[in-house]
């Protein structure tokens, strides 16, 4: 039995690191946000400008360094490339670390302990359920039950 080119390019193709998308803004982009973290947790937000211009502001208070010119170009390419409108309902069944930490806004240590919570006492059924999870916040959960699914 053979497998499909197509299936094995979708199979492999899920176990790679995230690429940005090749446009203007992508080495400036790289640059900024691979000084930090992973690429993949810089896009996992998704938001409008105005938001990645916040997200930016914040960086830069915990030490980025970079011209406000280049700065603009990452906030521009992120909007574009990753925009708000893309963002699809976080599973918080199934998501991973960096899927909560992007969409919570949670530490890597919260994270980790929402993870071994769910581990330990199975799938969230409620919000009720899914606001005693350690490492939520539950007014975060207020604020994003539309973008939640269970």
């Amino acid at each position: 039995m053979y497998m499909r080119p197509v299936f094995l390019l979708a199979t492999f193709a899920a176990l790679l690191p995230a690429q940005l998308v090749e446009a203007p803004g992508m080495k400036e982009t790289d640059k900024n946000c691979k000084t930090c973290h992973e690429i993949e947790r810089s896009i996992s937000l998704r938001q409008d400008l105005n938001g990645w211009n916040q997200t930016i502001v914040k960086m830069v208070g915990f030490g980025m360094k970079s011209p406000e010119s280049e700065l603009a170009i990452v906030a521009e390419y992120l909007a574009k490339y990753y925009p708000a409108d893309a963002m699809p309902p976080i599973n918080v069944n199934t998501a991973s670390a960096i899927d909560l930490e992007s969409r919570f806004s949670m530490k890597r240590s919260e994270s980790s302990a929402f993870l071994a919570y769910r581990e330990k006492t199975g799938k969230f059924k409620t919000f009720a359920d899914l606001k005693k999870a350690p490492g939520i916040n539950p007014e975060k959960v207020d604020a994003k039950m539309t973008q939640i699914i269970f």
